[in-house]
């Protein structure tokens, strides 16, 4: 039973508030994949200009990642994330009514403004609630719940989606996401001093920043080399994955396969399940082993060779094709140990403002992998329409997956880097 005057035990309630937001930001970014040929059909959109659409929520969720730090190093977890989630779910509300391609497009724009800050507080939250021996812990629990996100938004979504029509669907989740909106407001707190508790045995109290302290960290963040070789990695790896379980991949399954979206979906939903499992399970596994980048580096080659091998064959056996979809999603927990080296190499103040930073660079690549991709399907058009969707060819697909394969090789590029400066460079940490 959660003890509400104990801080070791109400940390864990307010997190879970938080993470039920995080959940429903990975299922409005990742559903598209699920809805794509009803969106087609009801926007009467080309493989480009759907691939825009759902990059849309990730280009203005990458830019906002470093304001985002600077916002939960200013005014606090709680209200950044309060205030996020209310818009958020105002945008899926929009979305859901919306009439014509540029009304869609403008909400999901809004979709991906209120939830860009959503993580950024959730790492916030646990810099300010758990001891720096457990933050790769709930570093990667906090992934895992993007991971449940993204499950719920392949076949439960479908299943719902089937049930009663996209519109209503997200009509529903956007009305519960309000509720959270105002539950998070009322009940989370930036800190155990902030919530008028006694303080955690090795977290120390952090005030918040002032302006000139903000320019200084944001200019440190920015001209350290880690910051851009991690956020090169993050750009390839967090692209890759949001584009494969978000869009792409399941009409690739359809399509290739010749199976329903339902099937399809099964398929995405084994990428969500990777991630579930994944990073809680590596994140736990550095914590003990006080060891991040072999994992960073051995989980780049196997995530390259998945990636590579769909590629080299266009439609190996869907049991294969399964195997790598979840292992694309599990070894996105070996990525993640990035954000705790990052945290390590900055003052414990300004770790809203580094990890908003590395973020930022994972949606920038959500927001130009989808785009590449449906233009180079575009190319590979058959000509040829199923309900009001493009069918592409194979060879279409497998350059798709060849992009996906090259992001990987610039992946373990990055991750033999941090390998092998990772011991020499540590000591520049907290500076």
């Amino acid at each position: 039973m959660i003890q509400w005057s104990s801080p070791l035990h109400r940390r864990w309630l307010m997190w879970g508030v938080l993470a039920v937001t995080f959940l429903l930001v990975n299922v409005y970014r990742l559903s598209t994949a699920v809805i794509a040929d009803d969106l087609m059909s009801a926007f009467q959109t080309t493989g480009g200009q759907l691939g825009t659409l759902h990059a849309s929520f990730f280009f203005v969720y990458a830019v906002m990642q470093l304001p985002t730090g600077i916002l939960v190093d200013r005014i606090g977890p709680r209200r950044t994330a309060a205030v996020g989630a209310a818009t958020m779910n105002g945008g899926a509300i929009w979305f859901a009514l919306a009439n014509g391609y540029g009304s869609a497009l403008g909400a999901r724009l809004l979709i991906g403004l209120g939830g860009s800050v959503i993580f950024v507080s959730m790492l916030r939250f646990c810099a300010n609630w758990y001891r720096v021996d457990e933050f790769g812990t709930m570093n990667g629990l906090s992934f895992a719940v993007g991971g449940v996100g993204g499950i719920l938004a392949t076949t439960p979504f479908a299943l719902l989606v089937g049930a009663t029509g996209w519109r209503t669907s997200l009509l529903a989740l956007a009305t519960g996401g309000l509720v959270v909106a105002v539950v998070t407001g009322l009940v989370v707190r930036d800190s155990p001093d902030r919530a008028g508790l006694s303080p955690i045995e090795g977290v120390p109290e952090q005030s918040r920043l002032t302006l000139g302290e903000v320019r200084r960290h944001s200019a440190v963040v920015l001209r350290d080399r880690w910051t851009w070789i991690v956020g090169l990695l993050l750009f390839c790896t967090g692209g890759v994955n949001l584009t494969l379980f978000g869009l792409w991949g399941i009409p690739y399954v359809v399509q290739v396969y010749d199976t329903s979206v339902t099937v399809a979906s099964l398929f995405t939903l084994l990428g969500g399940a990777g991630t579930v499992i994944g990073p809680p399970a590596i994140g736990w596994l550095s914590d003990r082993t006080a060891r991040r980048t072999e994992f960073i580096v051995g989980g780049g080659l196997v995530y390259t060779g998945a990636l590579g091998l769909i590629a080299a064959v266009g439609d190996p056996p869907l049991v294969v094709v399964g195997m790598a979809f979840f292992l694309t999603g599990a070894l996105l927990g070996a990525f993640v140990l990035t954000y705790p080296i990052i945290k390590e190499r900055n003052p414990s103040r300004a770790s809203g403002i580094a990890l908003g930073t590395i973020n930022g660079m994972s949606f920038f690549g959500a927001a130009a992998f989808p785009t590449i991709m449906g233009w180079v399907l575009d190319a590979y058009w058959t000509g040829d329409l199923m309900g009001g969707t493009r069918v592409y060819t194979v060879t279409g697909y497998r350059i798709a997956f060849a992009i996906a394969a090259a992001a990987g090789l610039v992946t373990v590029g990055c991750a033999l880097w941090i390998h092998r400066h990772y011991d020499g460079d540590i000591a520049h940490r907290g500076r």
